[in-house]
């Protein structure tokens, strides 16, 4: 039987629950699979270790490696190769060992387009309003451009975070795709957009409450969140009351899991039996 050693590098991630989604999934292939947490946090390191741990666990035979929040970015000087979406995202979420090679990938922005094709199929995408511009809006406004949404609004605390993905947006994709939306804006912006994202930490139990005021959603309006614990916040909450059609955080966080599973498997995982675990796992 083939054995799979793979890692998660990141801060505070003791209550991650990528052990479990891919060990179960695992186990229902048959396979001797072994996910270990790498937490910086514990070791007493930085975000910049994050290269030197890369290479420790291609010596010591790892199949690969998750990466997450301080080292997404940090990691990429360390690595031999970069897929083009990794590279055009300027950030690593999954490590590969192919031969003498560390390969790095970004599954983020497709965990996030499928789970939108598949929770929201037929949704208009002609304006939208994205609240985030860190690594999880970076990865879901590449998702909703690659997916041929129109125009994308951007807004988020920090004004040069937002104007730094929105430059980056209109490299890849064209001018007029994208523009920088402010909290004083939101109300002009959700009036004429389809659909809105919430790609901030807002709406997660360490982080309660309402990125945007319940009385600006309107019942056609879509809402997306990429929060997933709770799999349902107060904004999908209060949007699902007014009849707006809504999508949890929970087929992101699944969909990337099981992309990086292909990658270090090379088996097909199934996507629903790993959606159903998910909800398991935020409900018990």
């Amino acid at each position: 039987m083939t054995s799979y050693l793979v890692g998660l590098i990141g801060a505070g991630i003791g209550p991650s629950l990528s052990p479990a989604l891919h060990e179960r999934e695992a186990d229902h292939h048959g396979l001797r699979y072994l996910y270990r947490l790498i937490d910086i946090a514990g070791l007493g390191l930085d975000a910049g270790a994050g290269g030197e741990l890369v290479r420790t666990a291609r010596r010591l035979g790892y199949t690969g490696l998750n990466i997450t929040h301080p080292c997404k970015q940090t990691v990429i000087a360390h690595l031999d190769e970069l897929s083009p979406e990794a590279a055009e995202l300027g950030a690593v979420n999954t490590v590969t060992f192919e031969g003498d090679r560390a390969v790095g990938h970004n599954t983020d922005w497709t965990g996030f387009a499928r789970s939108f094709a598949r929770g929201l199929p037929g949704a208009k995408t002609r304006r939208i309003v994205q609240l985030g511009a860190g690594g999880a809006g970076a990865a879901v406004a590449h998702a909703l451009l690659t997916l041929g949404a129109g125009h994308v609004a951007v807004v988020d605390e920090r004004p040069d975070r937002a104007t730094s993905l929105v430059a980056d947006l209109t490299r890849r994709f064209g001018a007029g795709r994208a523009r920088v939306g402010s909290a004083g804006d939101l109300a002009g912006l959700l009036r004429a957009a389809d659909g809105l994202v919430n790609a901030t930490p807002v709406g997660m139990a360490a982080h309660p409450g309402m990125p945007v005021p319940a009385e600006l959603l309107r019942p056609d309006l879509w809402v997306a969140d990429v929060v997933y614990r709770p799999l349902e916040t107060d904004l999908l909450r209060a949007a699902s009351k007014l009849g707006c059609r809504t999508l949890d955080g929970g087929g992101m966080v699944v969909f990337q899991a099981a992309q990086a599973f292909r990658f270090f498997t090379g088996i097909e995982p199934d996507g629903e039996r790993m959606l159903a675990h998910l909800s398991h796992l935020v409900n018990a």
